[in-house]
């Protein structure tokens, strides 16, 4: 009986339009004995994904394996009885999460699949307020040769090796981040759920969740990039910012929920902290006439942290590798845990 893949990845975005040449690749993984059938219809992988169509829903009955963005209901549904393994483009998979409970289908998902771009993102974003490029910037706009106001320490330059940073979430994407600020000279500590898996070598230490309010006091940068579950919700909250040093940095690269923004705002606006590089937000698009647009404090990156090029790259190499295990019957890599939400 000839088994079936599903590819539902025919993004609308350039960036994660599944190519020719990794549909290929899939092919020759699965072998012979195989049907792949491309769903040409666009899929949604913005966000988390999982908002499926009509066409995916079709090409997923009898299928025994899924790629997508998320995993839509109306995928689930169709495969009841034979889909046995879902993999998601995306890192985030809380939407799919409640049409799979209890299915016995096997989640994984793209984690760390983004971790180099966005980590590079994070350091050119750090580097942005520490080297005041934003207030080189405005006086370029102005036309002013402002060199007196460097020379004469007015405005302040900071260098990486006297930066400590706090990461909070020290999985793959907050490790890449992690290695970048240690090559630089950073002090670097983190906070994840899993205080016992540590981080990469040179970390000064890593704690649990309730260590967070510890890791803002002693960090210049607090860098978000945790997963979005019900315990990080919120959880760099007004109390948590109140926490950072004067001048510091808030980089957020995970989700807005996880940050009080109202709280952020208000500490901005009274010049308590340096800045804020945000690449995430509470509302997406962020709207118009949020003050965030406007704020001279504020670097606004519209969720493309971990636009480069090379993604197809490494999402064929995760797949392939996995359909490899699939076939093997081995654990497959980036397992999700449904108790956990990633």
């Amino acid at each position: 009986m000839t088994r079936r893949l599903v590819v539902d990845l025919a993004s609308p975005r350039a960036a994660w339009r599944i190519p020719p040449t990794a549909v290929e690749a899939i092919r020759r993984a699965v072998g012979a004995g195989w049907e792949v059938v491309e769903v040409r219809a666009p899929a949604a992988s913005d966000g988390d994904g999982g908002s499926g169509t009509p066409e995916a829903a079709a090409a997923a009955r009898g299928a025994e394996i899924y790629l997508g963005y998320g995993v839509p209901a109306g995928v689930v549904a169709a495969g009841r009885g034979t889909l046995r393994w879902a993999h998601s483009g995306t890192a985030g998979i809380g939407a799919s999460l409640p049409h799979l409970t209890g299915t016995g289908v096997v989640l994984t998902n793209s984690a760390a699949v983004h971790a180099e771009p966005i980590a590079d993102w994070a350091i050119a974003a750090i580097g942005y307020f520490a080297r005041s490029l934003d207030r080189m910037r405005d006086f370029q706009a102005e036309g002013r040769w402002a060199r007196p106001e460097f020379t004469d320490l007015d405005v302040r330059v900071r260098e990486f090796s006297e930066l400590r940073l706090g990461v909070f979430g020290l999985g793959g994407i907050g490790a890449a981040i992690a290695r970048r600020g240690l090559a630089l000279g950073m002090r670097v500590a983190g906070v994840r759920r899993r205080p016992e898996r540590g981080g990469p070598a040179g970390v000064a230490w890593v704690g649990g969740l309730g260590d967070l309010p510890r890791l803002a006091a002693e960090s210049d940068c607090l860098l978000i990039a945790a997963p979005h579950t019900d315990q990080t919700r919120a959880a760099v909250s007004r109390a948590v910012l109140a926490r950072l040093p004067p001048d510091a940095l808030v980089v957020n690269v995970s989700r807005g929920t996880l940050l009080d923004e109202a709280a952020l705002l208000e500490l901005l606006d009274a010049s308590r902290l340096r800045g804020a590089a945000l690449d995430v937000f509470a509302v997406e698009p962020l709207p118009a006439e949020h003050p965030f647009w406007r704020h001279p404090r504020v670097l606004v990156s519209p969720h493309v942290a971990a636009v480069t090029a090379r993604f197809w790259d490494r999402e064929t190499g995760l797949i392939v590798d996995n359909i490899k295990r699939y076939l093997a019957g081995s654990p497959l890599a980036n397992t999700v845990d449904p108790e956990a939400g990633y």
